[in-house]
């Protein structure tokens, strides 16, 4: 009897699951163990074993389609058995996947009206529609695969291809890396995982494609891959090319309206807007469409320089023009005067040149990176849902700088503040377990495990790599790993999990020569550390003022998990420690 196979629930906070990559086609024989599929959940991609023995009669999800916990995903029976009965025993939740089936009867019967309608127009297109569920059927045994663009860090949502490392038509192995991809954190290397020849490649270098979307095909050279493309929605595709011919007559109606009108000069709508916006003569640009016509891109590029060198000289010569008319008027007086009086409109138009457009607007737009996206969606998610506080503290330095002196005399590992605070942090955070903890919304998460991230500032942005056991590791081994995050972070070789699994932050710009600054959280921790540079300021001991070294440090607390006594005796502990270092080397 044929069974039916469910999405199932791989996490505790799996809601639905998106199908990777299937293992098997319709037919296959499959045996208890086997792997039906690859299932990406809210967590990891993990492995689908079946708990049925019999023949595949049925895929109801294609690869990259997501479905919720215990939707039908599949029917395993007895080889020519009939699924159908098994699809019709679920749940409605099942029902959507016979779908593609039963709107054939439908079809026939509104055909005769079809074709009444469509008979003069193109009679071949009713047959196209009632032909996509045949495609669907027949993708299984297209000698073909289609690669996606994989989740590469929990918090990816779409990838940049930065290079492409083959062509169509290339030879590839299963090993091979496709692709270098930009995610939000670094850039890294897609492999395929199939052998054969690289059919198709979807996106471009530099263009952006969704986690899961077709970035290309490999499989049997020859192979019609077009069913593969339909499949994937062939809709979206159409979508683009439907607007280039829109864009063809619009720039085609402009150069035949400027060719009528004689000196007028060609330009695009949009660019005249543009240029009139700027303050731009467009007599004085070279268009580079057909025709000379003048386009949105021209006005962009132009250069004030080239604009202001143009009208200077054009201008010049008006007054030298003027000058001899102006002449006479004195000659008949005075006749001598009038060369005398001549160069003096001459150097007044050289004092209006400042009313040329020389401070035209200028600026320059960039792609928002995958990294500066993610930067942006999680710390406004951070500051505009976590209630933060901010306490401030300052700490004197004196004994922490003496220790360093000391400590960099026989370390190998060059020993900095940095590294000092990080220590301080990790044993205080031992002292105050509420400061190491999380809101997950119905409940909080007191983490035992202390994992420091290290804010590292890169060209794109900023990254956090994680500093596991923080506690339990020397500032050497600390000052160590901290100049490895540092310089695989700005190479791009950090790796998802540098990256994951934060319990508190640390963001330092004491070097850039801050003194004090917020920080906004880092979720899902409740603090983060601001740490500002060592300040030689007056300071008051033993009842006289003396010349002292104070770093102010503050940290930003989450409101629902920290109260404002929880985050001061924390700072208190790191305080205590930092003005007796000797304690760090216990």
């Amino acid at each position: 009897m044929a069974e039916v196979v469910k999405m199932p629930k791989m996490s505790d906070t799996m809601t639905e699951g998106v199908l990777a990559k299937w293992h098997k086609k319709v037919g296959d024989k499959i045996k208890a163990g086997d792997v039906l599929a690859e299932v990406e959940t809210d967590k990891a991609t993990m492995d689908f074993e079946s708990y049925q023995e019999g023949t595949l009669l049925f895929i109801g999800v294609p690869e990259g389609q997501s479905v919720p916990v215990d939707a039908v995903i599949a029917v395993i029976g007895s080889e020519g058995e009939d699924y159908k009965t098994a699809l019709g025993d679920v749940t409605d939740a099942a029902e959507p996947a016979p779908a593609p089936e039963a709107p054939q009867p439908a079809a026939e019967e509104d055909k005769p009206e079809v074709e009444e309608h469509k008979e003069e127009e193109k009679p071949a297109e009713a047959p196209k529609a009632e032909t996509a569920p045949v495609e669907k059927i027949d993708i299984s045994s297209i000698p073909a695969t289609v690669i996606r663009m994989p989740a590469l860090s929990d918090t990816m949502t779409e990838g940049v291809i930065n290079k492409w490392n083959f062509k169509v038509g290339d030879k590839v192995k299963s090993d091979d890396s496709l692709a270098d991809v930009e995610t939000d954190k670094a850039t890294m290397e897609v492999v395929g995982y199939e052998e054969g020849t690289l059919l198709y490649i979807g996106p471009k270098e530099g263009e952006a494609a969704p986690v899961h979307g077709i970035i290309a095909i490999v499989g049997k050279e020859g192979t019609d891959i077009t069913p593969l493309l339909n499949e994937a929605g062939a809709a979206t595709a159409n979508a683009p090319a439907a607007e280039e011919p829109a864009k063809a007559e619009e720039a085609a109606a402009p150069v035949e309206e400027a060719a009528t009108e004689g000196g007028r000069v060609k330009a695009s709508p949009l660019a005249r807007r543009i240029a009139k916006e700027k303050g731009i003569n467009l007599s004085e640009l070279k268009g580079s469409a057909d025709g000379g016509r003048i386009v949105k891109k021209d006005i962009e590029s132009f250069t004030p320089g080239a604009q202001t060198a143009a009208p200077i000289p054009a201008k010049a010569p008006a007054p030298v023009a003027e000058a001899p008319k102006a002449a006479p008027a004195p000659a008949a007086t005075k006749a001598p005067e009038a060369p005398k009086t001549a160069p003096v409109p001459a150097t007044a138009p050289a004092a209006t040149a400042p009313v040329q457009y020389t401070g035209v607007e200028k600026y320059t737009e960039k792609p928002v990176s995958q990294m500066r996206k993610v930067i942006a969606k999680r710390l406004s998610e951070s500051l505009f849902t976590a209630p933060h506080f901010y306490v401030t503290m300052s700490i004197d330095m004196d004994q922490a700088i003496a220790a360093r002196v000391k400590v960099n005399e026989t370390s190998s590992v060059k020993i900095s503040f940095n590294d000092f605070v990080v220590k301080a942090c990790a044993i205080a955070l031992k002292q105050n377990p509420n400061i190491n903890s999380s809101w997950l919304g119905d409940k909080i998460r007191y983490n035992e495990s202390i994992n420091i991230g290290i804010a590292v500032a890169v060209d794109e942005g900023l990254l956090v790599p994680v500093l596991r056991n923080a506690d339990e590791k020397s500032l050497g081994a600390i000052s160590a790993q901290v100049k490895d995050f540092a310089g695989r972070a700005k190479a791009k070789k950090l790796q998802p999990s540098d990256w994951e699994g934060s319990t508190f932050t640390i963001s330092n710009l004491g070097m850039f020569g801050v003194e004090e600054f917020t920080a906004i959280i880092n979720p899902p921790d409740a603090c983060i550390l601001a740490v500002g540079g060592i300040q030689q300021v007056p300071v008051v001991k033993n009842g006289a003022i003396v010349p002292g070294n104070v770093m102010k440090v503050t940290l930003s607390c989450d409101h629902r998990v920290v109260d404002g006594a929880t985050g001061a005796a924390f700072l208190q502990s790191v305080k205590a420690l930092l003005e007796d270092p000797i304690r760090l080397m216990v």
